[in-house]
């Protein structure tokens, strides 16, 4: 334990002596006058202020200015922050793939705005848009250190007007104060943009950051210098009610339902810092479909949480633990309880608060409490689920948290198991990340409480990554005991000691079709402490993979793995099919990957794998269409197929999970999305149709259509409902 703990100080003390210089500044005008929002940028205060100019390339190449400048000019009064973006290019030929909200910058060009008003490098409020001036925001966490950070369900109310002319398209912005959290009185935030150019093939940003780290690390920024200080933003209280009608039938059971819902959530910044969001009768289910995966392994799939309650501030609950395998908090555990037969239903959740945000520059705060109804027929308790966290920076951009979980039944029911009164959760985690976020690691011990558990109910990890233009490193552990318990979280399996190291050489080429190679070595090892710390598992991942100039990609990965059954396992997933016994198994397969140019109108990914698995074969491709005719029409095909061949008497299968979705934007407001899905391994085929109409800013009409069908041994009908959802986002 002494080396470790060493090590770890070795790294803390290596993150305090590295530093960053912010050596760029735009300064931010104080005005009075009246602008209006018409991409026209002709008011006179505009001409009077300076722009943020001099990007740099971060794609294909970090060494040079950027061939076709961006300029960005800021302006605030009282209650808006005003933003005018000239984008240069090279020629008119834009692509805008669609016209709906919240889309992904790669494949079509636009640009972005990051805000880090608190200046901790470790959160920002995200803008974007594009030369058709279709907007999307996001709140963004830890640090900006990969894409998990991002979380696009984030929606607020701005302005955005866009015009193209001749080689450059004009945005202009108009942001309400309101909008952000910051300290009252700040006179400086740190900011970046960065910026798609499809034309030339390049990605732009304002800091020059080196090409090892992604584009939007909030390492790299500079600052946005306020001409007088930031007052109240005096945010209004937002009430939101909505109305859902549902009509069903099950076919199954052969009952039909129908249902009006009426709830409401109210949403209001106390301070200038804290959200306070209040929710009565939530409405929880998904106008957005999940999308179907087929599991081949022993352990549950984690799905990303689309519910807005959950979204702002989400980080300070759910980035505690590790996220694979000792997660503590997973916010779809609420709302959602097992039935007699152990199938996951729908928990009504009766009401909630939730208050999120800063404390003061240094200092965030979480708590949340839920109450959910009991479900007697199906012997499911009222409980109450509560979160409280609390999260303390440290040095330039680390940080130090805590956090107490509760889950408990209150009420006494006679079904209801002593052991399952109530769960508790108490843990520590330490987030590293350098100011140049060369360094990065978490750190973490939780314990857990339950009724008649007294022993092996912790879980620790720790990892630090060190990252160079040419080597990526890291050492990883994970600990979790065999009575380890979160109910609220997602634990894929305890007993476990787990260790993930890894090595990256990393190439830069200068010359060529290439942009990037890395060769990677990572092994993921398992032992079972309370198996004579037998290896359960291993699996050594080998890599290589390339980046091309024109955007696609090449991966090829070799596999070699180890699993020792303790119980017996079906890996098809076929009902009454045989079983593999309790033994080891030892297989190794090759897969490879290409990912074509995004930037095409027709574009595709292809990766087949082969090789052995367990005690036979498998053979399995996985493939994408997209094709598009901008901006109003995206249409994809998703096919995945596992050929598994197993020596007799055991079960092999061919499974198919086929997906094509299409997608139409009628405007910048209507939208209709059509998602089917057919799987031989869930013996369902499922079509979603949704029709989302955004009357008002905020507001919607979704209009859902959902059919399930048997496909076993007939092609019947299982489940048919239709959804009309209205919300209405109103301020106070």
């Amino acid at each position: 334990m002494l080396k470790e703990f060493l090590f770890i100080t070795f790294l803390s003390v290596t993150a305090l002596c590295v530093s960053q210089k912010n050596n760029k500044t735009v300064h931010v005008k104080y005005i009075t006058e009246t602008i209006k929002i018409d991409a026209s940028l002709d008011e006179g205060p505009w001409a009077l202020t300076k722009p943020a100019t001099n990007f740099w390339e971060h794609f294909p190449t970090d060494k040079k200015q950027a061939k076709q400048q961006t300029e960005i000019k800021m302006m605030f009064d009282d209650l808006n922050l005003y933003i005018g973006i000239k984008v240069n290019s090279a020629s008119n030929n834009y692509i805008v793939p669609s016209l709906r909200r919240d889309f992904r910058a790669s494949g079509n060009d636009n640009v972005t705005l990051l805000f880090d008003t608190f200046n901790d490098g470790t959160n920002a409020f995200f803008f974007g848009t594009n030369p058709l001036g279709v907007k999307r925001e996001a709140l963004l966490s830890g640090g900006g250190t990969d894409l998990r950070g991002f979380n696009l369900a984030w929606d607020t109310k701005w302005v955005c007007e866009t015009k193209t002319y001749d080689n450059f398209y004009i945005s202009e912005i108009k942001i309400p104060l309101s909008a952000f959290k910051y300290r009252e009185g700040e006179t400086k935030w740190r900011f970046n943009s960065y910026q798609f150019d499809t034309i030339d093939n390049v990605r732009n940003t304002w800091m020059n950051i080196p090409q090892n780290q992604d584009i939007f690390n909030l390492a790299y920024m500079g600052d946005m210098i306020f001409e007088k200080p930031l007052g109240n933003s005096k945010t209004p209280i937002s009430f939101i009610p909505f109305m859902n009608t549902f009509l069903g039938k099950n076919y199954e059971t052969n009952t039909s339902t129908s249902d009006i819902k009426f709830g409401a959530d109210a949403k209001m910044t106390i301070g200038n810092s804290l959200n306070l969001d209040i929710t009565i009768n939530p409405d929880f289910s998904q106008v957005e479909v999940d999308q179907q995966v087929t599991n081949l392994t022993r352990f549950e799939i984690s799905l990303p949480e689309r519910r807005q309650f959950f979204i702002e501030n989400s980080d300070l609950f759910s980035d505690f633990g590790n996220n694979r395998d000792a997660n503590p908090f997973f916010s779809r555990r609420i709302g959602i309880a097992k039935d007699l037969d152990g199938n996951n239903i729908e928990n009504n959740i009766i009401a909630g608060v939730r208050l999120s945000g800063k404390i003061n520059n240094t200092t965030r705060i979480g708590l949340l409490n839920m109450q959910t109804a009991e479900d007697l027929p199906n012997e499911i308790p009222t409980t109450n689920n509560a979160v409280l966290t609390l999260q303390q920076k440290l040095f330039s951009r680390s940080n130090l948290s805590v956090m107490f979980i509760n889950k408990q039944a209150t009420k006494n029911y006679g079904f209801l198991a002593n052991q399952d009164r109530y769960n508790r959760v108490l843990g520590i985690d330490y987030n590293l990340a350098s100011a140049d976020n060369t360094w990065v690691g978490k750190y973490f011990v939780h314990k857990s409480f339950s009724p008649d558990i007294t022993n092996k109910d912790m879980s620790a990890g720790a990892s630090t990554q060190f990252r160079s233009r040419y080597w990526n490193l890291r050492a990883g552990a994970v600990f979790v005991g065999q009575n380890y318990r979160s109910d609220l979280g997602f634990i894929r399996r305890t007993d476990v000691f787990k260790i993930s190291p890894k090595i990256e050489r990393v190439f830069w080429p200068t010359k060529g079709k290439a942009q990037k190679h890395a060769l990677s070595i990572s092994p993921f090892i398992f032992w079972r402490p309370e198996q004579q710390w037998k290896i359960s598992d291993y699996t050594i991942v080998t890599s290589w993979n390339t980046n091309m100039r024109n955007t696609s990609r090449i991966e090829i990965q070799m596999f070699n793995r180890f699993t020792r059954l303790y119980d017996n396992f079906n890996p098809t997933g076929i009902d009454n099919g045989v079983a593999l016994p309790p033994g080891d198994y030892r297989y190794t397969s090759l897969e490879a990957m290409f990912n074509s140019d995004q930037r095409k109108q027709l574009y595709f990914s292809f990766g087949p794998s082969y090789g052995e698995f367990y005690n036979g074969k498998k053979y399995s491709f996985e493939s994408r269409l997209v094709w598009r005719l901008q901006p109003f029409f995206t249409g994809s095909m998703n096919i995945n197929y596992d050929d598994i061949k197993l020596p007799k008497p055991y079960s092999s299968a061919k499974i198919w999970l086929i997906g094509p979705k299409l997608d139409i934007t009628f405007n910048k407001n209507l939208f209709w999305a059509t998602f089917i899905q057919y799987s031989t391994q869930n013996k369902n085929f499922s079509v979603n149709s949704r029709i989302q109409w955004r009357f008002a800013p905020l507001s919607d009409l979704f209009i859902v259509y959902n059919d399930n069908y048997f496909t076993d041994n007939i092609f019947a009908p299982r489940v048919r409902s239709f959804n009309a959802k209205l919300t209405y986002w109103l301020n106070i």
